[in-house]
């Protein structure tokens, strides 16, 4: 693990830094671990603060009631479709508004009025009641297009990428330009192909954020059937629908507790994140470190 010619500091200094790191991971790990313990634990051993790391009293009822529900599953496909067109959409207007605004003023003159217009948007918004009545007017309500349309241009993505263009060599671009290609020509085929690291890194940013996003589905669709998994969990927990329960549902809901049904509704929605995130994970920090640095 040492080298002969690291010093005494050198060896002690790697030691602090490990044992934070590994302090550091324990700390993020914890909460999902009690998570999964409290999930997989009785009712009347979570209600009584037994339950730390370890199961106590092993019992999957949270999760057979919710994974036996037909609406669930629908939710789930709904959650699946956001993420799909949501993340596509979010891609190509991601790339088409960072391509051109990572070109120098002379190439592309509005560059800093478009520019300052993006960065407004992410200090200040008109509120809810007018991006409720927006999204209504453009006659999009309790559709999946009233969960992806609102927030097609994530401004932060596109700073990141837009920084991310800017660091490759301007003579790539030029040496395109002198062999024919046009402008999206040049972004599709060359800066695209360079990036994607970055382009890993904003789409996973973006799966994140339509799979955890629930506010939307509830202020903007209306039917049952629309409503996105975080929704429909949600409405699981705080507002459960009793009269839409059968008296052998209602027996089992009434031996989970708050507390089982939240850990149980976390560990679910956790896992296809937890899936994807291991391909994405090599393009992460450097998309991160490299679309932070400007010229």
């Amino acid at each position: 693990m040492f080298s002969k010619q690291q010093t005494l500091g050198e060896k002690v200094g790697y030691v602090l830094l490990l044992t934070v790191l590994i302090l550091i991971t324990l700390a993020c790990l914890a909460p999902i671990w009690h998570m999964v313990a409290l999930s997989l634990s009785d009712n009347s051993a979570v209600s009584a603060g037994y339950v730390t790391f370890i199961p106590v009293d092993f019992t999957l009822t949270p999760y057979e009631y919710i994974l036996k529900d037909e609406r669930f599953f629908q939710a789930f496909g709904v959650s699946i479709q956001r993420v799909l067109l949501g993340g596509a959409i979010n891609f190509i207007m991601t790339v088409l508004a960072a391509y051109p605004l990572s070109k120098e003023t002379s190439e592309f003159p509005a560059r800093n009025k478009l520019m300052w217009i993006f960065i407004f948007t992410m200090m200040f918004n008109g509120g809810l009641i007018p991006w409720y009545m927006t999204v209504k007017m453009t006659g999009i309500m309790d559709s999946i297009w009233a969960l992806v349309l609102p927030g097609a241009v994530p401004v932060f993505n596109v700073v990141l990428l837009m920084n991310f263009f800017r660091a490759i060599p301007k003579e790539v671009g030029e040496a395109a330009k002198i062999d024919g290609a046009g402008a999206f020509t040049t972004m599709w085929r060359v800066y695209i192909p360079m990036s994607m690291a970055a382009i890993a890194t904003v789409t996973l940013f973006s799966i994140v954020n339509h799979w955890n996003a629930f506010f939307d589905g509830m202020i903007l669709i209306n039917s049952p059937s629309g409503q996105p998994l975080q929704t429909y969990i949600r409405s699981l927990v705080v507002l459960p629908a009793l009269s839409d329960m059968t008296s052998e549902s209602l027996e089992e809901i009434m031996k989970l507790s708050e507390k089982t049904f939240n850990a149980a509704k976390i560990v679910v929605t956790m896992i296809p994140v937890l899936i994807v995130y291991p391909f994405l994970q090599k393009y992460f920090v450097s998309g991160i470190t490299l679309g932070s640095v400007k010229e």
